[in-house]
């Protein structure tokens, strides 16, 4: 019996994502979800007495998930160079995902403070695995960074998301890891005294500068 409500209860999770992305928040009804998964309107809400609940759940559920994807790009990434530029990449793509679209809108206007406590906890164990690998790659202000890191991203989404005309995702992300990494690059991992030398060696110079994802130019 309990396993049988579990599967009813995913199948309405299931439906109300489709829905979502099919035709936003407006389509997201208990007469819709009924007709998607051949319940009764009634039994609808003897799974989910409203819909702020039904949203509470989505988001406990996929917030969580979505954080793990962009945590297993980053450990599958060998250094800390490569691991920050899969932060980016693994963000944009969640968020030129329809579907990661469709539940972040309706969350900004369905959940309770509990619910969105634990969303902004999945973001923030995110944050501390950026400041992890900054501080593995030796920067000495990682947790700044790894704010601005962030403004990056959310730029980037802005940029990728911004309607007729926006440049393709892949090309945002291109764009946003070059920047990240050169912008990291620039104000990291440099040991006390080391700037000057660079400097006096001609620092900025293109002979001396690291492509993204590669060595020296």
């Amino acid at each position: 019996m309990a396993e049988h409500r579990a599967m009813r209860r995913a199948a309405l999770l299931d439906a109300a994502r489709v829905l979502l992305v099919e035709g936003g928040a407006k389509a997201l009804t208990f007469a819709a979800l009924a007709g998607r998964t051949g319940l009764a309107r009634s039994s609808v809400y003897e799974y989910f007495p409203s819909r702020a609940a039904l949203v509470a759940e989505l988001c406990a559920n996929d917030f969580p998930l979505w954080a793990a994807e962009v945590s297993a790009a980053m450990d599958a990434a060998d250094t800390p160079r490569a691991k920050l530029g899969a932060y980016v990449r693994a963000q944009l793509a969640l968020a030129t995902d329809r579907r990661h679209q469709a539940v972040v809108a309706i969350s900004a206007s369905e959940l309770d403070d509990t619910t969105r406590a634990g969303i902004r906890a999945a973001h923030g164990e995110l944050a501390e695995l950026v400041v992890s690998v900054l501080r593995e790659w030796g920067h000495r202000e990682p947790a700044t960074v790894a704010g601005l890191l962030r403004g990056v991203v959310d730029a980037a989404v802005a940029a990728a998301t911004s309607g007729p005309g926006a440049p393709p995702p892949e090309r945002v992300a291109e764009l946003a890891v070059a920047f990240v990494l050169d912008g990291v690059a620039g104000v990291g991992p440099v040991a006390p005294g080391a700037l000057d030398a660079q400097s006096a060696r001609g620092l900025g110079d293109a002979g001396h500068r690291e492509e993204p994802g590669g060595a020296p130019a």
